[in-house]
């Protein structure tokens, strides 16, 4: 079963307020997609800790109705 992008970018949103998110379908099928996030809740996290922050957000779907998430994390730049 796929998942939509926009309930992908709903969900992070939902438990990550200030993220930025992109989603990017990599191979048209609603399985496999590359998700770019960024948060300022990221600061002073490891890489594993905000990947682990994007996958609590999907509530238990990856490896589900989402096959494969290719994640990159970011801190907005500051001024």
């Amino acid at each position: 079963m796929a998942m939509n992008q926009s309930d992908i970018v709903q969900m992070i949103k939902e438990a990550i307020p200030d993220a930025e998110v992109q989603i990017e379908d990599l191979r048209g099928d609603g399985d496999h997609y590359a998700a770019y996030v960024r948060s300022a809740e990221f600061e002073g996290k490891t890489r594993v800790q905000q990947h682990q922050m994007v996958y609590k957000a999907l509530q238990g779907r990856m490896g589900n109705e989402l096959h494969a998430l290719a994640l990159q994390t970011s801190v907005p730049e500051t001024a």
